[in-house]
């Protein structure tokens, strides 16, 4: 029975499940059939707006197509008004901007410059749209006068504004250039600096605009003639203050470095003082043409268009470098002239404007950089024309030494320092302010490659050589000179004098220094000279001091003498007398101007004739009875001899 209750209870349970799943079907059904009907409603509401939406844009469209028509007519209608306006201003433009023109630039640039513009932009609308209009002619001609007005008044400012910078001004350049070091170059100011603004905005307009170059010709020609006038004023300065204390400084001075002398040479007078200020203005002139081109070239970068700057450049500076250097041609003419004149003093000159040339040339080449070929090697050109116009004043000075000739009336009569002799170490001592300038000067006409391999050393040497070819052509020509007096004593102490003149003033300078580095010890060569001289001096005692030796003399054996040796005696005595006369006489005129050598000369004479008079004197004179007037032959004693002696020399005794 147990089963079939459980069999019924699962049937009901089973039945009780379908019962309740049945109802959720029909509800799911009933559910179904809801949706399809409110779907139904949706798609007929859908249906009937999508039926609306049709019939509002097809009445809407043609709406807009006819606004947007509308819109584009008002556009092109605005569009046609500003173009119509835009072409009718072209037509006002030579009206509105005629008195502009006509008045001109003057005191309102940039008015006028943006009245040229509208001009402009009227000449290009013609000349595209209305070829035959005549209001092309019109306008063309405004821009044309308008062009020719900037010209006029850049010209007009260039030339009012443009003003030769003062000798003073240059002076302060030139003299400050060690103080200024590392600062810009050109520090002048040309031109104001408004109106330096306006002419950069004219060139500009007339570069880009202008279309023509003939600005730039004029600015080089208002600023060459400004350089012109600049450097002729310092010239002008120069010889307004000559007669005064001179310049403060020097460029060659102060440019020396190397080159510097151990002492100036005597100052020389006259005519070559004139010399000396043309030579100083000169190398003034010079130094302030570099530093003035500096700043030319400073002031033209702002102004003229960089591709015609080192062109234009090249014009402004020619005139004044061409006057430079012909100023300098003239100068080495000059040089040439007194060489063959054999004023070798007055060529010096042409010394210190070398050495300012060269030591400035680094300088001048870079101002000159990218100028024609032709402007740069102006300043070699000269460079080279003083080195070899002074090598060869050099060369021509020793042999004019050798060549010098013995003239009878040029030996002074004591015997004293030749003038060949002064004007020969004169001439070796100026050469010292220029040792560098004259050792390259000769080195400038060697063909050997060790000249440029070593230059200094090479040049020095070279000097050397030269320094001592002209003491060596100075010795022979003494020697040839000496023997022009008949007296062999005069012409010794001649050449004592003359080599001792030499060995001093070697010396003294720096010559002794440069003679040394190509000849071993020259001062033991001139005092073995001099020895020499002083030997054959000597000799010209001998007779004298014959007469008081023992030589051919009687042997004295008793107090009473025989007549023919008392005679002998006699003889003498009177021998030695007259010859000391005579040789005083003579040789009192004759001049040792050294005091040192003369005391020298003197004191030794006195030591050989007194201790052989004195001997003599001892023995025969006071020694023996030779004759009853011993006073007739013993005229002096042995001090009173060497007070004769001590007179030589001295023409104011």
């Amino acid at each position: 029975m147990i089963p079939n209750e459980e069999t019924s209870g699962r049937k009901k349970e089973i039945e009780g499940k379908l019962k309740q799943e049945e109802e959720m079907l029909t509800f799911i059904k009933e559910s179904l059939d809801k949706s399809d009907q409110l779907t139904n409603n949706m798609v007929s509401i859908l249906s009937s707006f999508e039926s609306r939406l049709m019939k509002l844009e097809n009445s809407i469209i043609p709406v807009h197509k006819q606004t947007e028509t509308l819109q584009r007519l008002q556009e092109n209608v605005d569009s046609t008004l500003s173009c119509l306006d835009h072409v009718i201003s072209y037509y006002h433009v030579a009206t509105e901007t005629e008195r502009v023109i006509r008045e001109g630039p003057s005191g309102r640039l940039e008015e006028y410059l943006s009245c040229i513009a509208k001009i402009q932009k009227a000449v290009e609308y013609f000349q595209d749209n209305n070829p035959d209009s005549p209001e092309l002619n019109r306008v063309k001609s405004l821009f044309e006068r308008g062009k020719e007005s900037l010209d006029a008044e850049f010209r007009n400012l260039l030339q009012r504004h443009s003003k030769s910078v003062p000798p003073i001004l240059i002076l302060d350049l030139i003299g400050t250039d060690e103080e200024i070091e590392g600062q810009e170059e050109g520090i002048l100011e040309h031109l104001p600096e408004s109106i330096l603004v306006d002419i950069i905005r004219i060139s500009q307009w007339l570069v880009e605009f202008g279309r023509n170059q003939d600005f730039m010709n004029v600015y080089y020609q208002i600023r060459s003639s400004q350089l012109d006038r600049s450097i002729k004023g310092l010239k002008e300065h120069f010889r307004k203050n000559s007669s005064s204390s001179g310049v403060p400084y020097s460029p060659a001075v102060q440019n020396k470095k190397k080159d510097t002398p151990t002492k100036k040479p005597a100052k020389r007078p006259g005519k070559e003082d004139v010399l000396d200020l043309e030579i100083d203005t000169y190398i003034y002139c010079i130094s302030a043409f570099v530093r003035l081109a500096q700043s030319e070239y400073q002031l033209l970068m702002d102004i003229i268009p960089e591709h015609h700057q080192k062109k234009t450049f090249d014009s402004l500076i020619q005139e004044t470098l061409d006057n430079l250097m012909l100023e300098g041609e003239n100068i080495v003419l000059a040089a040439r002239k007194a060489n063959s004149r054999h004023d070798f003093t007055s060529v010096l000159s042409i010394f210190p404007i070398l050495r300012h040339l060269k030591l400035l040339k680094p300088e001048f080449d870079k101002v000159l950089q990218g100028t024609a070929a032709s402007t740069k090697n102006k300043l070699p050109n000269l460079i080279n024309s003083i080195e070899t116009t002074g090598a060869k004043a050099l060369e021509d000075f020793a042999d004019s030494i050798k060549n010098d000739p013995d003239k009878e009336n040029s030996m002074s009569k004591d015997g004293t320092v030749h003038e060949l002799t002064s004007n020969a170490i004169l001439f070796l001592q100026q050469l010292l302010e220029f040792q560098e300038t004259a050792g390259a000067m000769l080195a400038s006409q060697e063909s050997s490659s060790t000249a440029s391999s070593y230059s200094t050393e090479f040049s020095r040497r070279l000097l050397s050589t030269y320094i001592c070819k002209v003491l060596g052509n100075l010795q022979l020509k003494l020697l040839s000179k000496s023997k022009m007096y008949e007296d062999l004593a005069l012409g010794a102490i001649f050449l004592h004098n003359n080599y001792n003149y030499i060995l001093k003033s070697l010396e003294k300078s720096e010559l002794m220094q440069l003679v040394s580095v190509t000849q071993k010890s020259p001062d033991s060569l001139y005092r073995e000279h001099i020895e020499q001289q002083i030997q054959t001096y000597q000799r010209s005692w001998l007779k004298v001091i014959d007469y008081v030796s023992d030589k051919n003399m009687p042997a004295l054996q008793g107090a009473k003498l025989k007549d023919k040796e008392r005679q002998v005696i006699k003889e003498r005595f009177k021998g030695f007398n007259e010859g000391m006369e005579e040789i005083c006489k003579i040789q009192k005129s004759w001049a040792i101007p050294d005091k040192k050598q003369r005391e020298r000369i003197r004191q030794a004479q006195k030591t050989i004739v007194q201790e052989a008079y004195g001997a003599f004197l001892q023995k025969y004179g006071t020694g023996v009875s030779f004759t009853k007037n011993p006073d007739k032959y013993i005229k002096y004693s042995v001090e009173q001899v060497g007070d004769m002696i001590e007179r030589l020399f001295d023409t104011s005794a």
